[in-house]
């Protein structure tokens, strides 16, 4: 069956970095436009990064730019994350998306920026 696990989340300081790894099976994962998403406490899942089937192509939230970075590596089924410089307003839980004809969620990993 499809599954989408993502795997990374913690609690960092400000001004460090994780990495989130979400780990994609039962569809073939090199068609599927992949994206990360996050959903803060009290507000809206909101989109941050996104990256094409073939890798060539990255967008991102404003409130992410410059810090992080979405890859993907489509021989390990994996889409990337790199979060750099964070800040605790990057607190929340980080769900990946798989998008083609049909929509994929994982079950999300937990991201808390405190000091």
């Amino acid at each position: 069956q499809v599954q989408l696990v993502e795997s990374g989340g913690g609690l960092v300081q400000p001004g460090g970095s994780l990495r989130l790894s979400c780990a994609a099976s039962g569809f073939t994962f090199s068609n599927y436009i992949m994206s990360w998403y996050r959903q803060a406490p009290g507000k809206e899942r909101a989109l941050v990064a996104t990256i094409t089937a073939s890798g060539g192509t990255t967008t991102y939230a404003d409130s992410v730019k410059g810090r992080f970075t979405i890859s993907r590596d489509n021989a390990k089924n994996t889409v990337y994350l790199q979060m750099n410089s964070l800040k605790p307003e990057d607190t929340a839980v980080y769900y990946c998306r798989a998008l083609r004809r049909s929509v994929y969620w994982g079950q999300g990993t937990q991201v808390t920026v405190s000091s």
